[in-house]
């Protein structure tokens, strides 16, 4: 006998062989068109998109169900400007003295550098913090389990959730991020995972020309 509650899968949709192919196609081929935006247009978007699309996110499976993440929102300007002078400290930093040769060159065909002013001209950011345990109501601390599995997912989710919308957006992770935690307030028990920029596109906003690796390169299938 089972010694927690459950409930019946009601949740649960089949779908017929075509309609599956069909579905999952058409899943693919949009989030096929998602590119990481640079250039961001100021616009402003409804706050119950990013509400809904946080929701979407919080749907993802973690370790024990303990969901140990915390998204925060920022559409202030003043916040915003901190938060940029801050990682573009950071990213001077990065670029100057702590990247390698190799990892410049990676970054060159991107065009990257320290100037970061999509963090202030998108209309959002959504700064995703890591939880390593929680805090019960009586003040007890409850250990958190594949909190950096978790959020990552959690994370991939709520991008796919704003680019369905029809949001572009960009992770941004300036190493370090613990000014996050200061400028937000955000208890020394949570570590900043990624800095999300959302926003529509800008109308002269390019990308760089380069390509994802063919399904035989990144998958494999084992059959026995």
């Amino acid at each position: 006998m089972k010694s927690y509650p459950t409930i019946p899968l009601h949740q649960y949709q089949e779908f017929p062989l075509e309609e599956m192919r069909e579905r999952v196609t058409a899943f693919y081929e949009n989030l096929d068109r998602r590119r990481t935006v640079r250039d961001f247009s100021d616009r402003p978007v409804p706050r119950d998109i990013i509400e809904t699309a946080l929701k979407a996110g919080n749907t993802a499976p973690s370790g024990a169900n303990l969901q140990p993440w915390h998204f925060v929102v920022i559409s202030g300007a003043a916040t915003k400007k901190k938060i940029r002078e801050a990682a573009e400290m950071e990213e001077r930093e990065f670029y100057e003295h702590r990247a390698s040769e190799e990892w410049l060159a990676a970054l060159e065909p991107l065009g990257t550098d320290s100037d970061k002013p999509f963090i202030e001209t998108a209309p959002y950011l959504i700064a995703v913090f890591l939880q390593k345990f929680g805090i019960l109501a009586d003040g007890r601390k409850v250990k958190h389990y594949y909190p950096v599995e978790s959020t990552g997912i959690a994370s991939g989710m709520l991008i796919a959730a704003l680019h369905t919308a029809g949001l572009a957006t960009l992770t941004h992770t300036p190493s370090p991020m613990k000014f996050l935690n200061e400028i937000l307030g955000r208890p020394v028990s949570e570590r900043p995972f990624l800095l999300l920029v959302v926003g529509y596109p800008a109308d002269d906003a390019e990308v760089p020309d380069i390509k994802r690796k063919t399904l035989a390169e990144f998958a494999s299938f084992v059959d026995v």
